[in-house]
């Protein structure tokens, strides 16, 4: 392992209900640090409190599409990152926003709205898939326009009723 592989404190992995994916879970005993998407994996067991909260609540976010998180995330970003994330915790599930809008609501551009969503640490807490391209195109996720996490982009919108 070198100096930049995450460590996790829990990984959820639900095949049945997210086939496609397992969420890796990093934290420390107060908040939590990041979210990754990963490869299908066993699951890691919560190693601390606050870990088994957040698996507690991704596992009922997969089983209830509606479910709302109450998770402390530790703060990161930048000022701008962090005003486009705040917009997009606001857009409810089930429904979506343009680059375009969340831009417009933060006087910004989409192309800075899309780069702060690609460099969002809390993905399915912070709903960047719920953020899509104009014209009903799906944009890109993870930083990437195509792949596997776009597969996951979709997979969490058809998971919200959105399609």
């Amino acid at each position: 392992m070198n100096a930049s592989t995450p460590i996790y404190q829990a990984v959820v992995y639900l095949p049945k209900l997210a086939p496609g994916f397992a969420l890796g879970v990093c934290c420390n005993a107060d908040e939590i640090s990041a979210l990754e998407f990963l490869a299908p994996r066993a699951e890691l067991t919560p190693k601390t409190p606050l870990a088994k909260e957040a698996v507690r609540q991704l596992r009922a976010y997969l089983q209830d599409r509606r479910f709302e998180f109450g998770l402390p995330l530790a703060p990161a970003g930048t000022l701008f990152q962090r005003r486009v994330w705040e917009g997009i915790a606001a857009i409810p599930s089930g429904e979506t926003r343009t680059y375009g809008e969340v831009a417009q609501a933060i006087r910004s551009g989409a192309r800075a709205v899309g780069n702060a969503c690609g460099a969002n640490p809390y993905p399915v807490v912070v709903p960047c898939h719920r953020v899509v391209a104009s014209g009903g195109g799906l944009g890109g996720f993870g930083r990437e326009r195509g792949g596997g996490q776009l597969e996951i982009k979709r997979w969490l919108l058809a998971h919200e009723g959105v399609r």
